[in-house]
């Protein structure tokens, strides 16, 4: 089976089936033609059983996580691209492996797969604009950041990151908490492709951004914005009956969208441009 066979299979199966370090290899397959997706999920197997060969039997959470730490971030080197944030490579599970460099969610599939091969319950969690993960803890949940080398996050530090991200105001006392559902594996994956397409976008590098919202749609064939947003690339590479068919599909799942109205207006355009094309 080809990546790319592979990939539709995994979209379309249930997500309970999905193997995470898999499915963002597959990803990167499609960048990396010749990539060696079994060898690449040996090496995050070996680096979990190396690390679970010094843990003590009776080690807890806590400890394990102090350990995972120094393991990944002190020892082995990975770390957050804060010099070069918006490198594709950064979004590549492949690339994160072999430079040891990547962006929250990357690093945080390392973190979360490497993590759960040595015991520990973590998941990821799409905290706006910035992916952490969790652990289940005696207390409550640990909150952290394996960008910023596997920090724990106070509630008060999370409420800090909204209000930056809200520019300065106050969020309500309980959304962080709200916000901190894990995520699953379809929208992990779903979330990394967005940054692709948007970083493709940004370049304007329509072909790999167009990839990556096929990748997407296939996933989540129910995002409406994605269909729109997926026209717009077909509209620029002038792909015009491409363009129109995803449009109908935005009015269709989303009749009710604030913009459906301009919507309708580039439908009726592109049934022009359409019929005179035949």
């Amino acid at each position: 089976m080809s990546p790319a066979e592979r990939w539709k299979e995994i979209a379309a199966g249930p997500e309970a089936d999905i193997d995470l370090v898999e499915a963002a290899l597959l990803i990167a397959a499609h960048e990396y033609p010749d990539l060696d997706l079994a060898a690449y999920r040996a090496r995050v197997d070996r680096l979990a059983l190396t690390l679970r060969g010094r843990l003590r039997g009776d080690i807890g959470p806590v400890d394990s996580i102090v350990t995972l730490n120094r393991y990944l971030f002190e020892e082995l080197g990975f770390s957050g691209n804060a010099s070069d944030y918006y490198d594709p490579r950064n979004s590549y599970l492949n690339e994160v492996l072999d430079r040891k460099l990547g962006i929250p969610i990357t690093l945080a599939i390392v973190y979360v797969e490497i993590g759960r091969r040595i015991g520990l319950a973590l998941h990821g969690v799409s905290f706006p604009g910035h992916f952490l993960v969790k652990c289940p803890a005696r207390d409550g949940v640990v909150v952290l950041d394996p960008y910023a080398g596997g920090v724990s996050l106070s509630l008060e530090d999370l409420q800090q990151r909204l209000r930056t991200l809200r520019g300065g105001a106050a969020p309500p006392p309980d959304i962080a908490r709200h916000m901190l559902a894990a995520a699953g594996k379809k929208e992990i994956l779903a979330r990394m492709l967005r940054n692709l397409k948007a970083i493709y976008l940004q370049r304007r590098d329509l072909p790999r951004a167009l990839a990556a919202a096929d990748h997407v749609i296939m996933l989540e064939p129910r995002a409406a914005e994605e269909y729109r947003d997926r026209a717009a690339i077909y509209l620029e590479l002038e792909c015009f009956r491409a363009a129109l068919s995803d449009f109908r599909n935005y009015l269709m799942l989303k009749p009710g969208a604030d913009d459906a109205a301009v919507v309708q207006r580039r439908v009726a355009e592109l049934q022009q441009i359409a019929a005179r094309m035949n």
